[in-house]
């Protein structure tokens, strides 16, 4: 099984070294990809949720891609440094992080480009909107208020 959705995109890491999606996560069975933000009032049960379940799921069965995002209200101010260390070592979160970009507007990221073209689901309305990839190139989108964990089962 391979997550063909990703082939050919690329992103920087929160470190800023350019990763290729698609190589690099493409053979994972599932794929959730979510908007951050650390200063907003779902930041915590969100963080904690996708915490417990990069600790239940490992690679290939769930792969969390989490890129953070500035756009809504300025609830994610810091730097990529900043960023990778109030994730670490506030919610022990282990999965990957990129470097923050845009989900909204002329700049928006191409995987954000992609993802709502894929669903149909417009413009991203708020942080914490998260992306789920099954079977190579199915894709679902899911509101900032929806659990983490009740996306996957």
């Amino acid at each position: 099984m391979s997550a063909k959705f990703l082939d050919g995109i690329k992103a920087k890491d929160i470190d800023g070294k350019e990763v290729d999606l698609g190589s690099s996560y493409g053979s994972a069975k599932k794929v959730l990809i979510v908007n951050l933000a650390s200063k907003c009032g779902l930041t915590d049960s969100n963080y904690k949720e996708i915490a417990e379940l990069t600790k239940k799921y490992t690679a290939p069965d769930l792969v969390v891609l989490g890129f953070p995002c500035n756009q809504f209200g300025a609830q994610e101010p810091g730097t990529e440094a900043e960023i990778k260390n109030f994730v670490e070592t506030k919610y022990n979160a282990k999965f990957p992080l990129f470097s923050k970009i845009n989900v909204n507007g002329n700049d928006t990221h191409p995987l954000y480009k992609k993802l709502k073209d894929a669903t149909s689901c417009g413009d991203i309305q708020w942080n914490f909107a998260k992306f789920l990839i099954t079977d190579g190139d199915k894709v679902e989108a899911f509101g900032p208020r929806v659990e983490p964990k009740s996306i996957i089962s």
